[in-house]
C-alpha cells in the first residue's frame, strides 16, 4: 500500500525545505484512566468557611472542620470517608439548614445518687462521651457533669442543656435541622462499658426534625462534573425522586456520566420493608441500618467509601462480607434475622451483618431497582455491579473509539482494500475489530464472558440514511456474582 502525504496530522504536505520530520500520534498508546471521585452532600453550620452550594475537595478532618464548621453533619461525613481512604479524591457539598426547618430535640433524665465512682460512658449517634462521677453524687451533679462533657466535645451533632425546670433533665438539641437529626440515636455503654451503681437514666431518643434541604440544589451545583459515587444523607420521598432523575439523566447515552448514590434508612423492619418497597432505582442503593448506635448520614458515607473503593479496583466483584469502619450496629437482640434480612432483598434494602467482634460488614448490596419501565418485576439492576460494569465497559469503549479515531473518515468494507496505507479511514469491519479486541481485555478483567457469543451477535453498519453515522449493537454477556452456594450432600452408610 502507499502512504500518502494526508495521514500525517502534523507535517504540512507542501513541505520542501530539506528535513527529517517526525510527528509522534498517541492515539495506539492511550487507554481510559478510571480516577473516581466521592461526593458528599451534607449541612453546614453558619461557623463554616465555605459557601453552601458550592463542591471543593477535601484532603483531611481539620480541613473539613474549617470549611463546613467543626460538628456539623457535613464535616464528619467528610472526616469519615476520608479515614477510611485518603486517595481517593473527596468533595464535599455543602447545603444550609432548610429556613422553615426545625431542629430534633432529645433529653435525658438522671435518676438516683452514685454508690461508686466511674465514668458514665454515653454514646450520642457513635460518638462517645464519658463523664466522670464521683461516690455520693447526686443526680443534679451527674447531669451537670454530662452537660459539660457534651458541649466540651465539639464533634457530637448536639448541644446540651440543663432543663429551665427540671435541674436532672439533660435537654439535648441537634445542630442542625432536618429529619436526619431523628437519627441520632442516644444510648449509654453501648461497647459493654461498666454502669455506676445506683443510678440509671430515663433516655428520651431525638426526634421531632423535619424540613430537609433541596437536593436540587445540591444537583444544580454539580454542574456537569462527573461524580462516580455519591452519598446522600436525605431519604425523604421528594429528594430521593430529585436524585433518582438526576442519576437516571447522568447514566445515559447523551450524557455518559453516571453515578452510584448510597444513602442509609433508620427504621423498624416493618418501617424499613414499607420504606424500600416504595423505591425503584437502579443507581442508588439504601442501607437499612436498624436500631444501630451510629446515625445514617455516617452509614451513608461509610457505605458509599467502602463500596467505591472495591468497585473502582473491580465493578464486577460482589461487597459481601466487606467491614464498615466505625459503625456500631445494633444490639445483638435488636438485629435482623436470616428471613428478615432475605424480606428486605426483594423490598429493595441493602442488607448488613454484625460479626461476632462487632464488626458491621455488608451482607448484600443491592440496588432500590425493583420494577421496569412497564410497571413489571425485573431483577434486570439488581445488583450494583450490573451498571457499575457497563459504566465501565462503555468508558473503555468511548476511549478506545476516541482516542484512536478522532477525526477519521467513514466508508463501507468493500473498498477497504483499496485505500492508501494509514489513511484515517473508519469502516464497519475496523470498528468491529475493535469491539471484539476491547471485549477480550473485559474478558481479562473478569468483568465479562462468552467471547463467541458476542462476537456472533455484533452488528456493525453505516446507517442507510446517514453516510456519517456508525450503528452498533452490541450484547456483552456480564459476569456473575459468586453469592450463594447450594449443595446438597446425599451421604452413605
Amino acid at each position: 500500500m502507499t502512504i500518502t502525504a494526508g495521514v500525517f496530522n502534523d507535517i504540512p504536505s507542501d513541505l520542501r525545505i530539506p528535513s527529517v520530520s517526525i510527528e509522534f500520534d498517541s492515539r495506539l498508546a492511550n487507554s481510559g484512566v478510571w480516577q473516581t471521585r466521592l461526593l458528599v452532600i451534607g449541612q453546614r453550620l453558619e461557623s463554616g468557611e465555605k459557601n453552601a452550594l458550592t463542591a471543593d475537595r477535601v484532603t483531611s478532618g481539620e480541613q473539613a472542620d474549617r470549611y463546613y464548621g467543626r460538628g456539623s453533619m457535613l464535616a464528619e461525613m467528610v472526616r469519615t470517608a476520608l479515614e477510611i481512604d485518603p486517595y481517593m479524591e473527596t468533595l464535599g457539598l455543602a447545603m444550609d439548614d432548610l429556613e422553615a426547618g426545625t431542629n430534633a430535640e432529645g433529653s435525658i433524665g438522671v435518676v438516683g445518687t452514685a454508690l461508686r465512682g466511674g465514668t458514665v460512658s454515653l454514646y450520642i449517634g457513635g460518638y462517645r462521651v464519658r463523664a466522670g462521677v464521683e461516690a455520693s453524687d447526686s443526680a443534679e451533679t451527674i447531669a451537670e457533669a454530662l452537660v459539660d462533657a457534651i458541649n466540651a466535645e465539639g464533634r457530637v451533632p448536639v448541644t446540651a442543656t440543663i432543663d429551665g425546670t427540671d435541674a436532672t433533665l439533660v435537654n439535648l438539641n441537634c445542630k442542625w435541622s432536618g429529619e436526619t437529626g431523628n437519627d441520632i440515636h442516644l444510648v449509654f455503654n453501648a461497647k459493654g462499658e461498666r454502669s455506676i451503681d445506683g443510678v440509671t437514666f430515663d433516655i428520651t431518643q431525638l426526634s421531632g426534625g423535619d424540613g430537609n434541604p433541596d437536593i436540587g440544589d445540591a444537583i444544580a451545583a454539580m454542574g456537569d462534573e462527573w461524580y462516580h459515587y455519591i452519598a446522600c444523607p436525605y431519604t425523604d420521598t421528594a429528594n430521593i425522586d430529585e436524585l433518582k432523575t438526576e442519576l437516571t439523566r447522568r447514566f445515559g447515552p447523551m450524557v455518559q456520566t453516571g453515578s452510584r448514590a448510597f444513602g442509609a434508612f433508620r427504621g423498624t423492619f416493618s418501617e424499613t420493608s414499607t420504606f424500600g418497597s416504595a423505591l425503584n432505582g437502579e443507581h442508588m442503593t439504601v442501607m437499612g441500618t436498624g436500631k444501630s448506635v451510629g446515625p445514617t448520614y455516617l452509614w451513608a458515607v461509610t457505605y458509599a467509601m467502602i463500596a467505591g473503593g472495591s468497585l473502582t479496583n473491580d465493578p464486577a466483584r460482589p461487597l459481601q462480607y466487606l467491614a464498615l469502619p466505625g459503625l456500631i450496629g445494633p444490639l445483638k437482640e435488636d438485629q435482623w434475622t436470616k428471613a428478615e434480612r432475605n424480606l428486605l432483598l426483594y423490598d429493595g434494602i441493602a442488607t448488613f451483618t454484625v460479626a461476632d467482634d462487632g464488626t458491621v460488614q455488608i451482607n448484600r448490596e443491592i440496588t432500590t431497582y425493583q420494577t421496569n419501565e412497564a410497571g413489571v418485576e425485573s431483577d434486570a439492576y439488581l445488583d450494583i455491579q450490573v451498571p457499575e460494569t457497563l459504566e465501565r465497559i462503555r468508558y473503555e469503549q468511548i476511549s478506545r473509539i476516541l482516542s484512536k479515531y478522532p477525526r477519521h473518515k467513514l466508508a463501507t468494507d468493500e473498498d477497504a482494500a483499496l485505500f492508501g496505507a494509514g489513511q484515517p479511514i473508519m469502516t464497519p469491519n475496523v470498528c468491529k475489530a475493535e469491539l471484539l479486541d476491547l471485549y477480550l481485555d473485559f474478558i481479562e478483567n473478569g468483568w465479562v464472558q462468552d467471547y463467541e457469543g458476542y462476537a456472533e451477535s455484533l452488528t456493525v453498519n453505516i446507517d442507510p440514511d446517514n453516510p456519517a453515522r456508525l450503528n452498533v449493537i452490541d450484547s456483552p454477556k456480564l459476569v456473575g456474582q459468586y453469592r450463594i452456594h447450594a449443595m446438597q450432600t446425599q451421604f452413605r452408610r
